[in-house]
């Protein structure tokens, strides 16, 4: 796998705007969306930063308005499929490891744990229940292969939801090495080839990064696990204003240098 299999390369040397963790509120999202179009020069880049899905209730229509404004964005003049990312969040990483749950070692305890981390939102948008799952993670291979197989089926019929959750990147930086995009964390100890899980569940380490990471002038991410709200630092920045958890859902507009140009919350 090659790294633009893993990692976006987005446009250096102009504004690029990051969304924060949206959690299923469709709704938050459509109105920032209208503000954000308003906003738009032409050579702006856009990324997600993942956690679309998870604890709310509109999983199915956030889906359907990241897609709608995907359409939008690039039909802007002199936009480029380029300047556009999505990166897998932790809410993204459960679900693709929930349909392959038959696979897992213990299935009733990851699903549980699954559930405990907001999963729920997701698997009821996608026609299951908590209570359905969990009996079907004691019955076996079998029965959890054939449950998971209609949770993908009902994924794969509404159009463009699951080539969105096949495309999603792992991080996001600019060309010109100037911004790097995670969703919750990344170790500050290891360069970014060699991090795996610390983009998802990494977020205590976060704080942790006391000069520029990798030659990045700022490390900006979306989702903070302890919900600290929202921080720019001189070299790292979060804009996770509590979406999910009774919050707003932010958008920043970031410069090559990291400076924060301009910032919507709806």
């Amino acid at each position: 796998m090659s790294d633009r299999d893993k990692f976006a390369v987005l446009r250096g040397g102009g504004r690029v705007w990051a969304i924060g963790a949206i959690h299923g509120d469709a709704e938050r999202l459509s109105r920032l969306h209208d503000a954000l179009a308003a906003r738009l020069e032409p050579s702006d880049c856009l990324v997600y930063l993942g956690n679309f899905m998870g604890r709310g209730t509109q999983i199915v229509e956030t889906i359907d308005e990241l897609l709608r404004f995907r359409i939008a964005f690039l039909a802007r003049p002199y936009s480029f499929v380029e300047d556009i990312a999505f990166l897998r969040g932790n809410q993204e990483e459960m679900w693709d490891k929930l349909l392959q749950l038959q696979f897992a070692p213990n299935p009733p305890e990851v699903l549980a744990w699954m559930l405990r981390q907001g999963l729920q939102g997701t698997m009821t948008a996608y026609g299951s229940t908590a209570e359905e799952a969990l009996g079907i993670a004691r019955q076996g291979a079998v029965a959890i292969s054939r449950w998971t197989g209609q949770l993908r089926s009902a994924m794969q019929s509404r159009p463009g939801h699951m080539q969105l959750l096949n495309g999603l990147k792992r991080a996001a930086y600019t060309d010109d090495g100037g911004l790097l995009f995670v969703n919750a964390g990344i170790d500050p100890e290891r360069p970014l080839t060699a991090q795996s899980d610390s983009f998802w569940w990494g977020g205590g380490s976060f704080g942790r990064i006391s000069a520029p990471y990798g030659g990045f002038a700022k490390v900006i991410r979306g989702f903070d696990p302890s919900h600290g709200g929202v921080a720019d630092t001189p070299y790292t920045a979060t804009i996770d204003a509590g979406c999910g958890y009774e919050g707003g859902l932010v958008a920043a507009c970031f410069a090559p240098d990291g400076s924060v140009l301009d910032w919507i919350e709806s």
